[in-house]
């Protein structure tokens, strides 16, 4: 029997990449969801959130969907963003990672999706529905 290499689950939402301006204040409606995250940085406010709560004046990204690779993950773990991210760009597919305390999230375009779970099943990876 093979060992799997770790297990990840597939958010069922879909979920849009959001940008605003730096001096914004963080929208109600971005954290309409169990699944959020916010960046703000020097140059902009960067919003992750539900797709479906993203009103239609935000300049955004929509469609991508989530990969959470099961966690938590301890901070000694090497590679593993390393290890994702090389399967699926050997198969063209781009992703957009959010690291947290416990562990990380992969985002890939819903048009990609299958391909990328097929891909990490290949290699070992456990992906739950």
């Amino acid at each position: 029997m093979v060992e799997k290499i770790l297990t990840m689950k597939l958010l069922k939402e879909k979920y849009g990449v959001c940008r605003l301006g730096k001096t914004q204040l963080i929208p109600e409606w971005a954290q309409n969801s169990d699944f959020f995250s916010i960046t703000r940085t020097s140059d902009e406010l960067s919003i992750v959130c539900i797709e479906e709560s993203i009103p239609d004046n935000v300049k955004c990204e929509k469609d991508w969907r989530i990969l959470k690779i099961e966690g938590p993950l301890d901070f000694s773990l090497i590679g593993i963003l390393a290890s994702v991210s090389k399967i699926l760009a050997q198969k063209g597919i781009s992703i957009f990672a959010i690291s947290t305390y416990d562990t990380d999230y992969i985002l890939v375009k819903n048009k990609d999706i299958d391909n990328a779970i097929q891909s990490l099943i290949k290699e070992r990876y456990e992906v739950i529905y």
